[in-house]
């Protein structure tokens, strides 16, 4: 009970972060490379990676397979996932050409984020005004800025809503990560 609270928990956190693993590339791993292990059950949540690749006969193949992060480290501000990439690599006829289970390195960034500016509720309104009446049941109203590349006003206004806020620096949020991955691998 409390693995699965646990592991709920580092994956609600990594949502809520908007971890993505950005730059896998699986062009160079080797069609005869040694056979994946069998998959164990683990805590530590995976994520799926997809790619293509030009097999012999200058066709596209694909690959598909999972991401495991080990261990995550600030290099030159960026935040940087270092785990086990195993998958399987399929030529264009659909065959398979070979397994890959091996350590990768890459950068993982933080996706596009969404900063709420106001959440206004207003009660029932009645208004009485010389003969004329307004009656207004509850009003919800909310405010998101999105964030993102070509996104001015909604990065204008999530910067502005964050000064007060701390943003961790690549370092903490690795520090944090590595904290979550020790707490998963004991359970």
């Amino acid at each position: 009970m409390i693995r699965q609270r646990l592991s709920m928990l580092v994956v609600s956190v990594l949502a809520a972060l908007g971890l993505v693993v950005a730059g896998t590339s699986v062009a160079s791993a080797a069609p005869g490379a040694q056979a994946a292990a069998p998959p164990t059950a683990s805590a530590v949540p995976t994520t799926p990676v997809t790619g293509s690749f030009t097999d012999a006969k200058g066709g596209t193949g694909t690959f598909a397979g999972n991401f495991t992060p080990t261990k995550f480290a600030a290099r030159n501000g960026k935040l940087m996932a270092t785990g086990n990439l195993t998958g399987t690599l399929t030529d264009s006829a659909g065959s398979a050409v070979g397994t890959v289970n091996q350590p990768v390195s890459t950068t993982a960034v933080v996706a596009q984020a969404t900063c709420g500016i106001l959440d206004l509720v207003l009660g029932p309104l009645h208004l009485d005004l010389l003969g004329l009446t307004v009656d207004l049941n509850q009003l919800h109203l909310v405010i998101n800025a999105v964030s993102g590349p070509g996104n001015l006003l909604g990065n204008l206004l999530c910067a502005i809503a964050g000064l007060l806020d701390g943003t961790p620096t690549a370092g903490q949020l690795a520090a944090i990560l590595n904290f979550l991955l020790a707490l998963l691998g004991q359970l």
